[in-house]
């Protein structure tokens, strides 16, 4: 019997992405999937888009962690499946997800894909998801789907601005490597293309090496939305 899936999106002023991503996951949804929408306090028409076309329209306090908690902790399904709203999922995702669920994973991944053109962009998507193919650790982009009881053991996410991924990634591959998929998302590349691609991929290297030095990530957080050094 194919486990029930909970699709779980965090949002906040996404009235521009949002109506692609529940396009993409309606399939879903009618084939029995429950999909929930946790935003984070949006001033557009985000909500007002998904009313009707979620199981469950939630608002919580902004920040991700706290969005996909909120999600989590009413979510009825065996699997957990965390997607952001600037996402796009082709039918190839989600046949190889339900073909992965069938097989009851403890948790796993997609790969990922940059949106916008060019070579430096399909690289960097290439490099992301190869890195977590080697090191087990996955980012948000890519889809995070885990076993609700091993969500719930954990203690799901930390209750931190940044980096709630990578730390739920490597407590979690403490009971298993993921299962990854090959298949990819397709993420938006919008910050890489506002702040410049090489200069946006430094700062989130510096930023990882500061989270793996010890670095809080509230101070993090701050040195992200500023795009500085931390």
């Amino acid at each position: 019997m194919m486990p029930l899936l909970s699709v779980i999106v965090p949002a906040r002023d996404e009235a521009l992405a949002l109506p692609q991503l529940l396009a993409d996951l309606a399939p879903l949804r009618t084939a029995g999937a429950e999909l929930i929408l946790v935003d984070g306090g949006s001033q557009d028409a985000t909500c007002d888009l998904a009313r009707e076309r979620v199981d469950r329209l939630l608002r919580s306090a902004p920040g991700r962690a706290l969005q996909m908690n909120a999600g989590a902790a009413v979510a009825r399904g065996d699997y957990l499946w965390f997607v952001h709203a600037d996402t796009r999922i082709d039918t190839a995702a989600i046949r190889d997800l339900l073909d992965v669920l069938s097989q009851r994973p403890l948790w796993g991944r997609f790969d990922v894909r940059l949106s916008g053109d060019g070579l430096a962009l399909r690289l960097i998507g290439t490099m992301i998801s190869l890195r977590s193919r080697l090191t087990g650790v996955a980012s948000g982009d890519q889809g995070i789907f885990v076993a609700r009881e091993a969500f719930e053991r954990l203690g799901g996410y930390a209750d931190i601005p940044l980096m709630e991924d990578l730390d739920l990634s490597r407590r979690l591959k403490r009971l298993a490597r993921p299962r990854c998929l090959h298949t990819a998302l397709l993420t938006s590349s919008r910050r890489w293309e506002r702040h410049g691609i090489w200069r946006t991929v430094l700062l989130m290297w510096r930023l990882r090496l500061a989270y793996y030095c010890g670095v809080s990530p509230h101070q993090l957080a701050r040195a992200y939305h500023r795009g500085s050094r931390p």
